[in-house]
């Protein structure tokens, strides 16, 4: 039974877990025995997820907030304090992508929509978490990117910039930790995924050529269980 539910006892926080990765990422940490808390802005889509996990056998407890509240952050994390002592895992996944257009087309407002969700709120839910992190015994953050933080492309401005802040930020609370206890951090690529997002991004692509989300939740679980370097990298591919 051990094997079969290796993050038994284990509590992990999904954000943007009401569909696509962030789902896909909740049900597989609940399949591997976590407790997860799933946060996201839909309330009946974290329902129907939750519905899921416990179908499966699974338990849950949603947490709906809006990412563009000043103190939603910090609201959730007084609420999770109070019931539990330490956050095994962090798992970073909400994102929101800004019209695609040249650079000086840029919606000012929903260019600072991405940066609100994409960029403040990563450095939010890093600031309330981290001492909940620091008293699990091998805390894990994960945080969802794209590869256009890396490279720049044409049009992607404006969700490139976000991720690029994003990559920085949780780069540099990798380096920051990693002398002052157990928690590691690893900025995951999922790659071409089938998700809202990228049917929203490439119109014309069926989506049938591109891996479920599940290949990417099933990767994250697998990932926070191995002993790799804090500031570890990797695309999911195939």
């Amino acid at each position: 039974m051990a094997d079969q539910k290796p993050l038994a006892g284990r509590l992990a926080l999904v954000t943007g877990a009401s569909r696509g990765i962030g789902a896909a990422t909740a049900k597989a940490f609940a399949a591997a025995g976590a407790h997860v808390v799933l946060t996201a802005r839909d309330v009946k889509a974290l329902e129907a997820v939750e519905d899921a996990i416990h179908d499966a056998g699974g338990t849950s407890t949603i947490a709906p907030l809006d990412l563009m509240e000043a103190d939603s952050v910090a609201r959730l994390a007084t609420a999770i304090r109070g019931r539990w002592d330490a956050l095994d895992y962090l798992v970073i996944a909400a994102a929101y992508l800004p019209q695609l257009t040249p650079v000086t087309q840029i919606d000012p407002k929903q260019f600072s929509q991405a940066m609100t969700i994409n960029t403040l709120a990563t450095q939010a839910l890093l600031a309330n978490f981290d001492p909940m992190l620091k008293r699990a015994d091998a805390a894990r953050v994960v945080g969802l990117t794209s590869s256009v933080g890396a490279t720049p492309r044409a049009y992607w401005a404006a969700y490139g910039s976000t991720k690029a802040a994003f990559d920085n930020i949780l780069e540099s609370y990798a380096r920051e930790v990693e002398k002052l206890g157990n928690i590691r951090v690893a900025i995951v690529d999922p790659g071409a995924t089938r998700t809202a997002m990228r049917a929203r991004a490439y119109p014309g692509e069926d989506p049938q050529t591109v891996k479920a989300p599940e290949t990417v939740g099933d990767r994250i679980v697998a990932l926070v269980q191995e002993d790799f370097p804090t500031g570890h990298r990797e695309r999911i591919d195939g």
